[in-house]
């Protein structure tokens, strides 16, 4: 028999996936499945992006890079913020990353043992809480609240921190819920953590440019008093439709970009050389195809809010980032995991139910919008069949 080490049984997973793979082989045997589950926009990758992947194929750009990054990507990821946020990034502080999840990893790696606490969203992004509890750290699930827009509460965050706490994960706008925190809550947030100079932030802002109404992001990197102390996580999956690219970055603080840079050396070497150069075009290429891809999901999101609050029970605030909706669907009678699942087996419809994301979530399930508005359509139109001729299980 073979014997590995108790932390493995603590790794959580990301149910989305499962559910992407269910949904799958439905449609494999002939259902018409329509997904609303994969945080995944259904856009292509923007051509000149493609293309200068295959460029930089052709071009012989096939071995090993510094695994930080090629130089040339960190300057345009620095020059990006400044640009976006006015913020200055020296390119030192910026790390390449294949994928967003590899900054979680790595922060949590950092700072989680036994004795320790972490503190994270919920309803929150389900791999915070799995590296937490994989490294021995106790979680401290931080309420998200409907009431609340979904967004944080300054006040109660501060006061979940211990001396034992030593991470404090953010995520605005936010995965599952599309909540986003005032600016407002954020200065009171960044105010109240000078009296625990001990404890890290990471912010994680993969979805920085789907803001709605009028909304602004506010990036955690233009408050200089945390910056010794903050760790940035971003992409390009979202923004640019790349998740199959497996491309990230963050911003690293003084002694952790070292730590951050050896984790990569032993784990992952470097980022694939093509892939970079295709981030690069990103960047510093025409950002038509973003701005069009977030007007289509604003455009879904009216669509989704609108046609989920005509549904029996469901209720739904106006999500003001992201590509999702967090309805409330405690008056139908319904827990969340097994309305999710019959969803999907008996109205053909995909959804994540609100317990994968966190102990917070139950009453509630996630819709991704990032499908075509006819699909849509179809998919409210079913769920609204469903809830009106099955009683809950």
């Amino acid at each position: 028999m073979l014997r590995t080490v108790a932390a493995l049984d603590r790794m959580g997973e990301e149910n989305a996936f499962a559910v992407l793979a269910r949904a799958s082989a439905l449609a494999a045997q002939g259902r018409d499945i329509i997904s609303l589950g994969i945080g995944q926009p259904d856009f292509r990758t923007p051509d000149h992006i493609v293309e200068a992947a295959v460029k930089a194929l052709r071009d012989g750009e096939h071995g090993y890079t510094a695994a930080n990054g090629i130089p040339v990507l960190r300057e345009a990821v620095a020059a990006d913020l400044h640009k976006r946020f006015a913020v200055n990034v020296s390119p030192d502080e910026v790390m390449i990353e294949p994928g967003g999840k590899v900054t979680m990893y790595m922060a949590t790696l950092m700072f989680g043992e036994p004795g320790a606490d972490i503190l994270y969203p919920d309803p929150g992004f389900p791999i915070y809480r799995s590296m937490i509890e994989y490294t021995g750290a106790r979680p401290i699930p931080v309420p998200m609240r409907e009431e609340n827009g979904f967004a944080f509460s300054a006040e109660e965050t501060l006061s979940l921190i211990t001396p034992q706490t030593r991470l404090l994960i953010l995520n605005s706008p936010a995965n599952p819920t599309g909540g986003v925190t005032p600016k407002a809550e954020i200065d009171k947030l960044v105010k109240g953590l000078e009296k625990f100079p001990d404890v890290c932030v990471m912010s994680d802002e993969i979805y920085d440019q789907m803001v709605y109404d009028g909304e602004q992001h506010v990036t955690l990197l233009s408050y200089p008093e945390i910056r010794d102390r903050l760790i940035l996580l971003n992409g390009w999956s979202k923004t640019y439709a790349m998740t199959g690219w497996r491309l990230g970055w963050a911003i690293w603080p003084g002694k952790l970009y070292d730590y951050a840079r050896k984790l990569a050396v032993n784990s992952y070497s470097c980022v694939n050389a093509p892939a970079q150069y295709a981030g690069l075009a990103a960047l510093t290429g025409p950002q038509d195809e973003v701005h069009k891809m977030v007007a289509e999901f604003d455009r879904r999101r009216k669509v989704v809010v609108e046609g989920l609050n005509k549904l029996p029970g469901v209720s739904c605030v106006t999500p003001k980032g992201a590509f999702y909706a967090f309805p409330n669907i405690k008056n139908t009678g319904w827990k969340a995991k097994p309305l999710a699942n019959a969803m999907l087996d008996t109205a053909g419809v995909a959804i994540i139910g609100g317990p994968d994301f966190g102990i917070l979530g139950e009453g509630y399930v996630r819709l991704s919008y990032a499908n075509s508005t006819e699909n849509i359509l179809k998919a409210l139109e079913r769920m609204g069949n469903f809830l009106t001729s099955q009683k809950a299980a």
